[in-house]
């Protein structure tokens, strides 16, 4: 005798904003990107609410804390950043390709000081905004691209996409720190090029 099962619980579709509410969103999230671009990724949000023309509970309301925000602002460099990979993906040179590949991550996450401090700090936090919107999507794209080197030989086997993540962020950090030397990146990645290869 079949046994009958519950059927599946659905949970419920988000309810689409209200307009007044997606207006506030969308002021929120133009001024925390100037704010973030003008004053790195510790900006005042008071401030940024305030712009906005807004509470700081409106803005709670819809970023809980700050790395929801920021995770919402990098949202768009992010989507051009996973196109990129995708690009990337078929270019002939799989081992220049990664290298293109993070010299775009380091562009990014030196635009916003502070940013890749951030990335390395939610390293051990899959949990987070951060890391569910940035970091954990930027390292599935980068496996990708390092899996297509090594099986071309031309990346070492034992190199994993954690620790390349880890020294894109670092460069970028030095490159946040040194806003008057602008080829440390190249010269910092050049370096990272010599390491990876495969001897």
């Amino acid at each position: 005798m079949a046994t009958e099962t519950a059927p599946a619980h659905t949970p419920p579709l988000p309810r689409p904003m209200r307009a007044d509410a997606r207006r506030n969103y969308e002021r929120l999230l133009a001024e925390a990107r100037t704010a973030f671009t003008q004053h790195g990724t510790d900006a005042s949000l008071e401030d940024v609410a305030r712009r906005a023309g807004v509470g700081i509970g409106t803005l709670y309301r819809h970023f809980p804390n700050r790395t929801a925000l920021m995770g919402a602002v990098f949202q768009g460099e992010m989507n051009a950043l996973l196109t990129r990979s995708r690009e990337l993906a078929k270019a002939p040179q799989p081992c220049t390709a990664l290298v293109d590949w993070l010299r775009a991550i380091v562009h990014h996450a030196s635009t916003y000081r502070g940013l890749a401090q951030a990335l390395m700090a939610c390293s051990g936090d899959e949990s987070s905004e951060l890391s569910r919107g940035c970091r954990l999507p930027l390292r599935e794209a980068g496996s990708e691209l390092l899996a297509r080197a090594q099986r071309a030989g031309a990346v070492r086997p034992d190199v994993v996409i954690a620790d390349l993540m880890q020294l894109t962020n670092a460069i970028a950090l030095a490159v946040e720190q040194s806003p008057d030397d602008p080829e440390l990146a190249d010269r910092l990645l050049a370096l990272t090029f010599t390491g990876l290869k495969a001897h």
